[in-house]
């Protein structure tokens, strides 16, 4: 539909501008071309008059005024901004519409106007006329037309109105709408803003807990290598007795601070194919111990240090002549790297980066600082695009920049180099940068990586290998490579970074500065930098360094050891320190002001497009930020490391301050980096003046010096480098083959430079050390094993104690009637000497068989294998010694030979060996043999002792068993020092041989001339004749030797030769030459040969220490073995004679042996654990038994009482009368039955009625269980508290909730006493034990309180407990008992009477316990709680007291009035008294409200007056006082033992 109506407006009314439907609302949205369509359908007049910016900017003005002023209110967001300008567009539009509409209206009304006055008159001449009836219808007709239209135009306005209303609704809903989502759109950004930070906070956390992870790591192995040692260090004690070598505690130390582990995780011996990673361990320690040996072995410390009479006869340490040879031959095969070379100028341009973590503020503070500095700000951002731009462009090399490719080439750091070069070197720098760039990298970015990139790069290199791209800058280049890389979506390299950034700063001119806007951001970035800019590769010096430190044998005095630092690529580096959270912050704040201050756009399309970029970039900018900041935490610790180490550039400025602040900060940092810049190029400057200056005052002082020898040529070069290379064969190991001198010879191999002698030396030294070290652990181990298995054998088992049981079993068993017989003892004594005989010879002959492995244990062959070995090791050392020195040999023979321009000779002499010690007795062919062996002759002691003795190293007493060894080690130090002499000797001979050959080689070169004119002939018969003495017989070659060294080399000179007299001075100059390089070769010569006979001396003295350290470790044992054989004899001796002694006592004293006696090897002991025959049976103590005291009931009276009144009265309920008639019948008729204590006995009738009187509960019935209950005292009376502590515990037994308990529950319950009292036992066995009173009534109050029907019998504790809440003051008895009932303590009332005065009267005046003080006295405490309780309950009582409920049946049970019957229903006035208490008891409760006789609480009900009554008057919780009526009566008996019951009775009245 568009389509159609743009092809309309452009082809048919052809509008002045074109109109296509994605432009069609931008081209109406000012309202002119809407005018112009009027225009054309004439319904607009005065479009001339208009232009479209004047009706564009009238429409602004004029209808969208109001619609601003609405939309102003509300927010200025872009959104709102665009409907606003749509609206004031609408607006416009619609005063158009409504001016036409005005301007038709006008005209018709005009129109009508006419009509009206045509109208008007017409009337006039009707009326003139006197118009018809008919006329007149038809005006009043049209009069209602007229009607009806004003009726439809007020309609119409009407309806406009309503329309302009829902437009103003719709727009205020719109603008609600938009102000809406504006306020969601700000909480979704807060609440994005708080999940950041949440996300940030878990990365922060992963990152902590990886870093503990790591660090926790790290100190547990530490720990675990702590204790590794501790623990090996601790074994080594036990195998050393406590004197750990200082060999094996350093090494363990080195492994520790290498970190490596301690004990042994693989074997070694056998190595399979493929290594597992506990054999590259113990591989890596092997070499660093062999290494930390070499190191001692070539320094001569620790270990080798030199003994004091060495130490005067130390030789140079360095041979400068074989260091300088060696250094010129590394040299000319492996040339230096060419450095760059440095401006002689510095230039005080500053130069500097500025790095820090996303919105740290870097753009902010280097914008204000370019301001105010002429530098240059470089962004590698910003560079990119550039690039990338400059590609698009097609920027070309111009003539200007022609010039300037070349050196911008050169400081890239992606080097071109040719074919030829790459074909000629193994390791071009080109490899050597990328492997350093290799290991530079990431851990992302790995060596494989970068080979793909590498030659994805070649290969796009030879793709735009072509004249255009030729033609384009390297800028452009660049950026097509890296738009190349992103259209692939890979991220740009770090070597095209680097190369970008280079770029833009070889375009800076020299005097200008520059400052890079965060980069380099990771640590391979920053090495290619440094490389590109000053030429310098750090690893490649420090790997130079080194090399420099390296030790060697021969060291060149002229060559620098000390590698200069390489020069910074900047000249500081500042870093603005932010926190994570503050750079979060950041920017949430810079995305809520862009989302706050959007610009308005016109379009509507520019408005969305604009908004969906912002949110992308918001979005982005949001994903990224973690990651920026986790790969900033990431990279930063390698970089400020980079910065830091070799000189410290890095500043670091806290940028968690205001902008203002910060770029303040940063311009006073920059200032005094500038100052310093030109104070260091100043002195610089300085110091190169002064240096020119003293070099031309030494120029001119000082002559030109000689000029050096004339280099070898190329082709004799190569036969130099041959003996060097000969001196890395494996001929050094002690191992050497046949093969001949020249054959097998590999090239060097560049970029190793290893030291032909170091190399030559370690492969020597290190086997025959690491075999040293491994044979010292297994001595110890020996040592350790022979010395705990030969205390094992002295420890066997023996048959010793056999016999001595058999002789104190027949000693025991004598009859007695014969103990103290004299015979009998004689034979005694004499069966005691036979066993001492049979034990001492069971003692001598375990010595013997001791002795016996001892020297079994001395005749091994173990002592001879390993001062075999070890010497052998040794002797490989020397044999290592003397191969450096023949390579060394030939070594300078051949270069000096080159440098005389000779041919090398072909040496066909083989090596000279050093012979080793033969271990086992094979015979073996001479020819088979690439080492001579010498046999070996052990001494035996037969014949060690017919031989002198020369030499003793065994001190103190002789021991003619350790003989042998002695003259065994003399054996082996005589053959250590001929082997040491042999070798001696043989470099020696060399060296005369070498003097000798030189000899020989003048004489024939100082022969006259006229021999060589000679015939043919004769010159064919001289040399036939000559061939033969080359190899000269060794009596002559020792007359040499002495010549040789009687002769210095200077001596060396020949006849001078016949020459003309034009050569004379040429003739002089080499023989000059000559004669140096003579002197040098034979001083070079000398100064090895002294070096090597020096090492061989010191080889020979440790050696003879090792072997008299080990031999004296040996006897060491053999003695301690011997001690602990002589000690163990003489205490089984003394065992023996302590057994003798033990039985001639007994055999004196005529006593049995009862204890067993022990005779255990050397230990004697009586063993008082066993006896041979058991003791006599004690006597059996009788029972205790219960005595009668003070009147107390016994416990067998107490149930003899109750099984009667049991039979009587089972319910426990008895008549009055009843109760005083039995007292009465078991007192008179207490005819040895023992019912009552024989203070009971003197009681008549009127007092047993008066005992019945006080126990009487009702009118006429007494309780008998309170009866034995009172009588049973004393008892423990408990507290309310222990009451009720003792009802839960019987309820937490019963799980059934019965109210009763077995007797085993109640065992188990307890109750507030126990029966443990503290009994003494008494001394005498027959006396019985002391009578447990409490355990027996507690025994007894289950017997008393159960119900004995029942099967088992069931104990009502409930009824029980109520019975011991009695108390001496009823009324305090009472309320324990209801505690007890109701299961919680029940206070009383404030308001109730106190009648403690009159009851403490009462209870003293008639105590029943005088006779008990500790019973008294618990009354008396119980009576001061009460009162000091009484005055505290006063204020103490809570507030919720006494609100437990009460029923019915439980105050029944208090009172005795629920389930009391009287027995045999004889007491009719005590029923009658329980009908009363109930009627009572439930008139109470339907006083309280209670009609159902429901549960009440207590303190309501303790308010009643009855039940106050009650409480103040019921006797039966009072304890009675039963003893005052015993008491009475012995009173009266004790004075008037006649009185009559009668008269006793008138008296008591």
């Amino acid at each position: 539909m568009s389509e159609i109506l743009c092809q309309w407006l452009n082809q048919e009314l052809k509008v002045s501008q074109t109109v296509s439907p994605k432009s069609f609302a931008k081209a109406f949205s000012s309202g002119y071309l809407i005018g112009e369509v009027l225009h054309k359908f004439a319904l607009q007049d005065d479009f001339a008059d208009f232009s479209e910016s004047s009706a564009s900017k009238t429409s602004l003005d004029t209808a969208g005024q109001t619609t601003t002023d609405l939309l102003n209110t509300y927010s200025d967001d872009d959104y709102i901004k665009k409907i606003q300008k749509r609206l004031e567009e609408d607006a416009f539009a619609r005063e158009q519409r409504e001016k036409r509409r005005r301007r038709l209206l006008m005209d018709q009304l005009i129109a009508h106007e006419a009509q009206e006055e045509a109208y008007r008159e017409e009337q006039l001449i009707n009326r003139l006329m006197r118009q018809s009836q008919q006329e007149r219808r038809i005006a009043v007709q049209l009069m209602h037309v007229r009607h009806e239209k004003e009726v439809l135009w007020q309609n119409r306005i009407f309806r406009e109105k309503q329309y302009e209303e829902r437009r103003l609704k719709d727009f205020q809903d719109a603008l609600d709408r938009e102000a809406a989502l504006a306020r969601q759109a700000k909480i979704d950004f807060e609440e994005q803003a708080l999940r950041d930070k949440e996300i940030h906070e878990q990365i922060a956390i992963e990152r902590a807990q990886a870093r503990y992870e790591k660090h926790y790591s790290i100190c547990a192995e530490i720990l675990d290598q702590i204790l590794d040692l501790s623990t090996k260090v601790a074994d080594y004690r036990l195998l050393t007795n406590n004197l750990i070598p200082y060999k094996l505690m350093h090494d363990w130390k080195e492994l520790f601070f290498h970190g490596k582990p301690i004990y042994e995780q693989a074997s070694l011996r056998h190595l399979p194919t493929k290594l597992s990673a506990e054999h590259l361990i113990e591989l890596e320690k092997r070499n660093l111990l062999d290494n930390n040996d070499y190191e001692e072995y070539k320094n001569m410390v620790g270990e080798w240090a030199l003994p004091e009479e060495m130490v005067e006869n130390l030789p140079p340490s360095n041979n400068c002549i074989l260091g300088h040879v060696i250094h010129r031959l590394i040299e000319s095969s492996l040339p230096p790297q060419v450095e760059s070379t440095v401006p002689e100028l510095p230039s005080f341009a500053i130069k500097g980066c500025l790095l820090g973590k996303t919105f740290s503020g870097k753009t902010t503070a280097l914008k204000a600082l370019e301001k105010s500095f002429p530098i240059q700000v470089l962004s590698i951002d910003t560079l990119v695009q550039e690039a990338i731009q400059a590609f698009h462009d097609k920027e070309s090399v111009s003539g200007a920049h022609g010039l300037q490719k070349a050196p911008e080439e050169k400081a890239l750091p992606v080097r071109q180099e040719s074919g030829e070069e790459n074909q000629a070197c193994t390791s071009s720098p080109r490899d050597v940068q990328d492997g350093s760039l290799a290991e530079a990298l990431p851990k992302k970015e790995d060596k494989t990586r970068l080979d793909t990139d590498a030659r994805k790069a070649a290969k796009a290199e030879e793709v735009v290998a072509s004249d255009s791209f030729s033609e384009l800058t390297v800028r452009a280049q660049l950026g097509a490579k890296s738009e190349k890389l992103l259209k692939k979506g890979k991220s740009i390299s770090d070597i095209l970074l680097v190369s970008i950034m280079v770029n833009a700063i070889n375009q800076i001119p020299m005097y200008k500065g520059w400052i890079l806007d965060g980069f380099p951001m990771t640590l391979n970035q920053a090495k290619l930098l440094e490389e590109a800019l000053t030429g310098y590769n750090r690893n490649l010096i420090e790997l130079e360094g080194k090399k420099s430190r390296t030790s060697t044998l021969a060291v060149d005095p002229t060559a620098s050891k000390e590698v200069p630092l390489p020069p910074s690529a900047f000249d500081f580096v500042m870093l603005l320190d932010i926190s994570d959270n503050s750079s979060l912050n950041r920017m949430n704040d810079i995305m809520a002001e862009a989302f706050s201050s959007e610009t308005p756009l016109e379009d509507i399309n520019q408005r969305v497009a604009a908004k969906n970029k912002d949110t992308d970039e918001d979005q982005n900018l949001r994903d990224q930020i973690q990651h920026r900041i986790v790969g900033f935490l990431d990279n930063w610790p390698s970089l400020e490391q980079w910065f830091t180490e070799p000189e410290n550039i890095l500043i670091k400025i806290n940028a968690e301050v205001d902008k203002q602040s910060l770029c303040q900060k940063v311009k006073e940092m920059f200032m005094t980096e500038i100052m310093k810049k030109e104070n260091k190029v100043k002195k610089k400057l300085e110091e190169k003046e002064a240096e020119r200056k003293e070099e031309v005052s030494l120029t001119e002082k000082t002559s030109p010096p000689p000029p050096p020898p004339p280099p070898p040529e190329p082709e004799k070069e190569k036969e130099v480098h041959l003996p060097q290379e000969r001196s890395k064969t494996p001929a050094a190991k002690g191992k050497q083959a046949s093969e001949p001198p020249h054959g097998n010879r590999e090239p060097l191999q560049e970029g190793k430079g290893k030291k032909s002698e170091t190399s030559l030396k370690r492969k020597g030294s290190p086997r025959g050390k690491s075999q040293l070290r491994e044979g010292q652990h297994a001595v110890l181990a020996y040592l350790y094993d022979i010395r705990t298995g030969f205390q094992q054998f002295l420890r066997r088992p023996d048959h010793k104690q056999d016999f001595v049981s058999q002789w104190q079993a027949d000693f025991n068993f004598l009859p007695d009637d014969l103990w103290d017989d004299e015979e009998t003892k004689a034979e005694l004594h004499q069966r005691v000497n036979d066993l001492r005989d049979r034990l001492w010879d069971i003692c001598d002959a375990r010595k013997e068989e001791a002795e016996q492995e001892r020297l079994d244990i001395i005749n091994e062959s173990w002592l001879q294998d390993s001062t075999g070995i070890a010497m052998n090791h040794f002797f490989s050392l020397m044999q290592a010694e003397l191969n450096r020195f023949q390579d060394t040999k030939r070594l300078l023979q051949d270069y000096y030979r080159a440098m005389e321009c000779k041919i090398p000779m072909d040496d066909t002499k083989r090596f000279t060996r050093v012979p080793l010690v033969q271990l086992d007795s094979k015979d073996i062919l001479e020819s088979q043999l690439r080492i001579p062996l010498v046999p070996r002759r052990s001494i035996s002691p037969e014949s060690a002792l017919s031989k002198p003795k020369t030499k003793s190293i065994l001190k103190g007493k002789i021991d003619y068993t350790l003989e042998s060894v002695e003259l065994n080690f003399e054996a082996d130090e005589k053959m250590v020092m001929d082997t040491w002499q042999q070798s001696s000797l043989a470099i020696s001979h060399m060296v005369a041989a070498e003097i000798h050959q030189r000899l020989m080689e003048e004489e024939k070169e100082n022969q006259p001339a006229e021999t060589k004119e000679k015939l043919p002939q004769v010159a064919a018969n001289k040399k036939v004749k000559k061939e033969p003495p080359p190899p000269p017989p060794p009596p002559k070659k020792k007359k040499e030797d002495k010549k040789g060294k009687g002769k210095s080399p200077p001596m060396a000179e020949a006849a001078p030769v016949v020459v003309p007299a034009e050569e004379t001075e040429e003739v002089e100059v080499k023989n000059e030459l000559k004669l140096r390089i003579k002197e040098e070769h034979l001083a070079a010569l000398q100064f090895e040969e002294i070096a090597t006979q020096f090492r061989l001396e010191l080889i020979k003295v440790k050696a003879l220490a090792f072997l008299e350290e080990l031999v004296i470790k040996a006897v060491d044992v053999y003695r301690l073995m011997e001690k602990w054989l002589g000690e163990r004899y003489l205490n089984e001796m003394a065992s023996v004679e302590k057994l003798t002694g033990v039985a001639r006592y007994h055999i004196e004293t005529s006593t049995k042996i009862q204890n067993e006696l022990y005779l255990d090897q050397e230990d004697f002991f009586i063993n008082g654990d066993i006896k041979v025959f058991p003791d006599p049976p004690p006597p059996v103590r009788p029972p205790p038994v219960e005595k009668e005291e003070n009147g107390t009931l016994t416990i067998e009276q107490l149930d003899n009482l109750r099984d009667q009144f049991l039979d009587i009265a089972p319910k426990g309920i008895i008549g009055n009368k009843a109760f005083a008639d039995l007292l009465l019948d078991l007192v008179t008729l207490n005819l040895g039955t023992n019912n009552f204590p024989s203070s009971w006995m003197n009681l008549t009738q009127p007092e047993l009625q008066e005992l019945a009187s006080l126990l009487v509960t009702n009118s006429e019935s007494v309780d008998w269980r309170k009866f034995l209950l009172v009588v049973a005292l004393p008892w423990p009376i408990p507290l309310e508290e222990e009451l009720l502590e003792t009802l839960q515990r019987f309820k937490a037994l019963d799980a059934e909730q019965l109210g009763t308990v077995t007797y085993e529950q109640y065992k188990q319950a307890g109750l507030w006493f126990t029966g443990d009292e503290d009994i003494k036992i008494p001394e005498n066995p027959l006396e019985p034990l002391p009578f447990n009173r409490q355990e027996h009534l507690i025994e007894f109050f289950f017997r008393l309180f159960a119900n004995c029907e029942k099967d088992p019998p069931q104990l009502d504790y409930t009824q029980m407990l109520l019975y011991f809440a009695c108390h001496p003051d009823s009324t305090e008895g009472v309320y324990r008992a209801l505690s007890v009932a109701i299961g919680t303590h029940v206070f009383q009332p404030i308001e109730m009477p106190h009648p403690v005065a009159e009851k403490t009267s009462s209870f003293t005046d008639m105590s029943p316990i005088e006779e008990y003080p500790e019973l008294e006295d618990n009354f008396m405490s119980e009576e001061r709680e009460l009162q000091e309780d009484g005055e505290e309950k006063e204020e103490e009582i809570p507030e919720n007291a006494n609100t437990e409920m009460i029923s019915m049946q439980t105050l029944l049970q208090v009172f005795r009035g629920g389930n009391e019957v009287l027995d045999a229903n004889r007491f009719a006035s005590h029923q009658k008294l329980e009908n009363i208490y109930l009627e009572n008891f439930i008139k109470v409760f339907q006083d309280l409200g209670s009609k159902n006789l429901e549960p009440i609480e207590v303190a309501v009900l303790l308010k009643h007056p009855f039940i106050q009554d009650l409480i103040s008057s019921y006797p039966d919780y009072k304890i009675p006082d039963v003893k005052i009526i015993l008491q009475r009566s012995e009173h009266v008996q004790g004075s008037d033992e006649e009185r009559s019951p009668s008269r006793l009775t008138e008296e008591k009245k």
